[in-house]
């Protein structure tokens, strides 16, 4: 694996990392099962784009994207809390309905930036000279990582952040310390889509395109950062939890590279990036039946 391909997968861990915390609030804060994050990823980056083409100014384009997403989240909330659907359906049905608005909004299913100012062009044209080519892109979302990282740390730590907590830990204690549990749980997918079309917009514009079907696994890969991250992060606190959800977003995009540059030759078995589901599908099981796998071998060793 090359330096180069390191650093580009290092690229795409942190932009997906933002990704992996908006699926940490509802998997493992609200408790909410959330499909309709492979919707919001796209609805993101096609918001992003075609603000950017507009001659909106690609920072607003970006809140323009965060906005998206929240109100893609609060569908799938309001689904559920006022109509009863359950979580995994409302989420479904969000999600198939983004895939048609994502290309209305776009006007075809992908769009190019060419020649467009993003924000990496533009903090291209203030950076020193040693941080020129892909140093710029890794700086700039480390950068917008940590803002991120801080904002969401010192929200889940006040009232209303603490009250989203005991949402997702007890709903009927929550409801009994008179929390509005239908308002949390609107308000946590809310922000978690918003997250992810965050991320979608960034990656849009690092990338210099749009296209609909960008977010495919993007739940899948979302779930495996945050699965990776508890396993080597494994203190306690929201702090850490963002960390680890951060840190399996890179390793998780590190080890993909690693696997497709070192899979390559005419063997049937040679890794391809058309294969980066099934390898994704292969990471997931061995994660979630490792545990059982090891208990079990270690009762039949007694």
């Amino acid at each position: 694996m090359t330096l180069y391909a390191l650093i580009s997968s290092l690229e795409l861990g942190l932009v997906f990392g933002i990704m992996a915390i908006g699926v940490y609030l509802t998997f493992r804060v609200l408790n909410f099962p959330d499909l309709s994050v492979d919707g919001s990823l796209p609805l993101g980056a096609a918001v992003s784009s075609v603000a950017i083409i507009a001659g909106i100014n690609p920072w607003m384009a970006l809140i323009a994207a965060f906005l998206a997403g929240g109100l893609a989240g609060l569908v799938t909330a309001f689904l559920n809390v006022r109509f009863g659907i359950m979580s995994l359906l409302a989420s479904i049905v969000t999600m198939t309905a983004l895939y048609s608005i994502n290309i209305r909004i776009m006007g075809r299913p992908n769009l190019a930036l060419l020649g467009e100012e993003t924000v990496f062009s533009q903090f291209e044209a203030i950076c020193p000279a040693f941080l020129q080519g892909n140093l710029i892109s890794l700086f700039l979302y480390s950068l917008i990582i940590c803002l991120l990282g801080l904002c969401l740390y010192f929200f889940l730590a006040t009232e209303v952040g603490l009250a989203l907590r005991a949402t997702g830990n007890n709903p009927q204690m929550a409801r009994a310390m008179g929390i509005s549990t239908g308002g949390m749980t609107l308000l946590g997918v809310s922000l978690s889509n918003a997250l992810v079309a965050f991320a979608g917009a960034l990656y849009s514009q690092s990338q210099g395109s749009a296209d609909v079907g960008m977010g495919i696994g993007t739940i899948v890969a979302g779930l495996v950062s945050v699965i990776i991250g508890e396993a080597m992060v494994r203190k306690k606190g929201v702090a850490w939890a963002l960390l680890g959800a951060l840190v399996g977003s890179c390793l998780y995009r590190v080890v993909i590279g690693f696997a497709l540059a070192t899979g390559t030759g005419d063997s049937i078995f040679a890794l391809k990036a058309s294969d980066l589901n099934l390898i994704t599908a292969v990471i997931v099981v061995l994660l979630l039946a490792g545990p059982k796998l090891q208990l079990a071998a270690r009762r039949s060793s007694k």
